[in-house]
């Protein structure tokens, strides 16, 4: 939490995605910060230590952000990590969410109203 607010890191390749993400999660109080690769999301992950994660799948490789997941697992205890993704829910049958460590999955375009409740019901 920084100057009351919960912070956000949303990762993902697509400048959209990120900006609407941004104006969703900034009209409701909470704060953003942002990476476009899963090894640019650890460095500011390490730096910033944010209150939830939402992270895009596929980025610069096909598997990026389960990588990421992995990694900021080794780190020690997590924050709530969401994964995105367009795969769609085929996706499901194939990973197991709870294997890789993520806490739920948002399917893309996201719904803003069910991101903001499963982000207030995690954050509180």
């Amino acid at each position: 939490m920084r100057d009351g607010k919960y912070v956000i890191l949303a990762i993902d390749d697509d400048a959209d995605i990120l900006e609407a993400l941004r104006l969703v999660l900034e009209a409701n109080k909470y704060e953003m910060i942002e990476a476009v690769t899963a090894e640019e999301g650890l460095r500011v992950y390490k730096a910033s230590k944010p209150d939830l994660i939402i992270v895009d799948l596929m980025m610069e490789e096909v598997d990026a952000g389960v990588n990421f997941v992995k990694e900021v697992k080794l780190l020690g205890p997590k924050p709530p990590i969401y994964m995105l993704t367009s795969v769609g829910d085929d996706l499901n049958e194939t990973i197991s969410y709870s294997d890789i460590g993520v806490d739920g999955v948002f399917q893309k375009p996201v719904d803003n109203n069910t991101l903001l409740k499963v982000i207030k019901t995690k954050l509180g």
